[in-house]
C-alpha cells in the first residue's frame, strides 16, 4: 500500500468511526485544501530555493475548536502518478506554543536561547519537483487545550493532512482566519488567575527591539501567591509567531502579598515594521501548573 493510499484509508477510517477527524467541501476559493477536526494547511508558495531542489512555503490553522500546539513528525511529496519523495527539512509547526481556535501562522522562533531565529513554515524535498496533481502529505501531532505542567501530553492527537500544490493560497489574513465569538479579550481585561488574583496588563511599549508588556497582580485573598505567566508570546499581522517558547512555569515572577499588588514586566523581540500584534497568554489558574490561555489584542504600536 503506497502512501496515498494509506492516508485515503485513514480518511475513510475515520469518517466510519466518527471521533476526531472529518472532511468537508472545501471554501469556493478553493484556497483550503484539506479540511480536518484538527490542523490545516495551504500552500502559499511552490518553487525552488537556495540549497534545496524544491521548496513548500505553507500557511497552517489551527481548527481544532481549542487552543492547540502541533509539530510535524514527516513530509512527503506525492505525485500524481502516486510516486513518493521524501521531504528531509520539514518546519512545520508552531514552535511549541499554544495558539488561539481560528488562528493560522506562517512562521516562528526557534533554535537556542542565545540565538533564537525566525523560521518560516515550509519544507524543502531534495530532488523533487511539483507536476499537476502534487500533493503534500504531512503526519503530525497536536495537543489542545489547558498546559498542565505534570501532564503536558494529556489528549495528544497524531493525524494526518495532504495539501494539494495545485491550490496556491494569496492574500491570506494574519492571524485570524476565522473569528470566534468572544475569544479575543480587549487590553484592559481582568484575568482570574490563581487563588482568585486578578491579572492586567498595565502597558504595552516598543523597544529598540520589540516589546515590553507590563504586568499586574491583585491579591483579594489571605496568603501571599505567586501567578506564573512565563514570557508571553507574540502573533502579528504578519502570521510570524515571536518569542522563543518555554514552558510559562520557568520564569520568575513576584509574590503578590495578600491585599496588595505587584508588578513586573517580560519582553519579546519583534521587527519594528509590524503591528497587529495579539498577546498569546498563558495563566497560572484554579490550580497550580495549571494553566489556561488568553488572547489579548494589542493592535498597532
Amino acid at each position: 500500500m503506497n502512501r496515498r493510499t494509506a492516508a485515503l484509508a485513514a480518511l475513510v477510517g475515520a469518517l466510519t468511526v466518527g471521533a476526531c477527524e472529518y472532511v468537508v467541501v472545501p471554501p469556493d476559493d478553493g484556497a483550503l485544501a484539506s479540511v480536518s477536526k484538527g490542523w490545516t494547511a495551504v500552500a502559499t508558495q511552490v518553487g525552488p530555493a537556495a540549497g534545496a531542489d524544491l521548496r513548500i512555503d505553507l500557511t497552517i490553522r489551527n481548527d481544532t475548536g481549542d487552543w492547540s500546539a502541533m509539530e510535524t513528525a514527516g513530509a512527503v511529496l506525492m505525485a500524481g502518478d502516486g510516486a513518493e519523495s521524501s521531504c528531509t527539512s520539514v518546519f512545520v509547526g508552531t514552535g511549541g506554543h499554544r495558539i488561539a481556535p481560528g488562528m493560522q501562522l506562517r512562521g516562528y522562533v526557534a533554535g537556542p536561547k542565545a540565538t533564537p531565529n525566525t523560521e518560516l513554515v515550509r519544507v524543502e524535498c531534495p530532488g523533487a519537483a511539483v507536476a499537476p496533481g502534487s500533493r503534500l502529505v504531512l503526519d503530525y501531532h497536536y495537543v489542545s487545550g489547558e498546559y498542565d505542567y505534570y501532564h503536558p501530553d494529556t489528549g495528544r492527537v497524531s493525524a494526518s493532512l495532504e495539501v494539494d500544490l495545485d491550490q496556491i493560497a494569496l492574500d491570506l489574513q494574519y492571524p485570524i482566519a476565522e473569528p470566534v465569538e468572544g475569544l479575543v479579550q480587549p487590553a484592559d481585561a481582568e484575568i482570574t488567575a490563581l487563588n482568585d488574583v486578578l491579572l492586567t496588563l498595565s502597558g504595552a511599549d516598543r523597544s529598540a527591539s520589540g516589546l515590553v508588556l507590563g504586568w499586574t497582580t491583585s491579591n483579594p485573598g489571605e496568603y501571599p501567591t505567586f501567578v506564573h505567566i512565563g514570557i508571553p508570546p507574540v502573533i502579528g499581522e504578519d502570521g510570524i509567531l515571536y518569542g522563543l517558547y518555554e514552558s510559562p512555569d520557568l520564569e520568575s515572577v513576584p509574590a503578590t502579598p495578600p491585599g496588595e499588588t505587584a508588578g513586573w514586566t517580560t519582553e519579546v523581540d519583534v521587527p519594528g515594521d509590524v503591528g497587529g500584534f495579539y498577546i498569546l497568554l498563558s495563566v497560572e489558574s484554579k490550580k497550580q501548573r495549571l494553566f489556561v490561555n488568553y488572547a489579548i489584542e494589542l493592535g498597532a504600536l
